[in-house]
């Protein structure tokens, strides 16, 4: 069966999904926050992750969208809303399945085989949780970057928008790329967005004069690692 990783702060619940999981002979992981949860995802390698939306420490919305930086591991959110406006969100950042309460053990077992099925019968490899780029270093779980060894503080925006750059080092990535991957899909025409967080980047980055962060007039930027 599978390796699954639960995210929820409902200790009731959690221990009626280990129960019911460990039943059906999956292996189960706990998590009860969500920075506990990414963290597990980056550590346990889980087959499938169920991620409750209502979490005391950020929305499940967030979680989903900082492992899905740097993992295709599924994603089901558990949700007590059903409003479609939600399960836009929550598909739209990265989840594969949404489930309402209260659901019952059968429907989560079809839904976690559901979303396993559909996997690749090869993995692609997935992006590594931390990237060492010359003298730049980013952790995608901790949200955290260092240049030269020294920390640098970034906002979440901030950082998404260097992540992106950063996993496609050396390649052009447009300015609906990356709208795209840090905005969402709802975004396409504000690309001055983009440059005004890359001006930001190349601040806090020592880039002033784009060597690290380089600019293709028109079409978008490419991250360069200096040695």
């Amino acid at each position: 069966m599978a390796k699954v990783l639960v995210i929820d702060d409902d200790p009731s619940l959690l221990r009626a999904l280990r129960l019911g999981l460990e039943a059906d002979g999956h292996d189960v992981i706990t998590a009860a926050n969500g920075e506990r949860g990414i963290s597990l995802t980056a550590l346990k390698s889980p087959d499938v992750v169920v991620l409750d939306i209502g979490l005391p420490d950020m929305d499940g919305l967030v979680v989903s969208q900082r492992i899905r930086q740097w993992s295709d591991v599924p994603i089901i959110i558990l949700s007590a809303t059903g409003a479609e406006d939600r399960k836009i969100d929550a598909l739209n950042g990265g989840a594969d399945d949404y489930v309402t309460k209260p659901f019952s053990m059968g429907e989560l077992e079809a839904r976690i085989r559901a979303v396993l099925r559909n996997r690749p019968s090869e993995p692609t490899e997935q992006t590594a949780a931390e990237l060492s780029l010359g003298t730049l270093d980013l952790d995608l779980v901790h949200h955290e970057v260092r240049l030269k060894g020294v920390k640098v503080s970034l906002t979440a925006k901030e950082f998404n928008v260097l992540a992106y750059l950063a996993r496609f080092a050396g390649r052009t990535c447009t300015h609906q790329m990356i709208l795209n991957a840090v905005w969402g899909p709802g975004y396409g025409d504000e690309a001055a967005y983009v440059h005004a967080y890359v001006h930001r980047l190349r601040h806090k980055l020592n880039d002033e004069s784009g060597t690290l962060i380089q600019t293709t007039p028109g079409v978008g930027y490419s991250l360069h690692p200096q040695e």
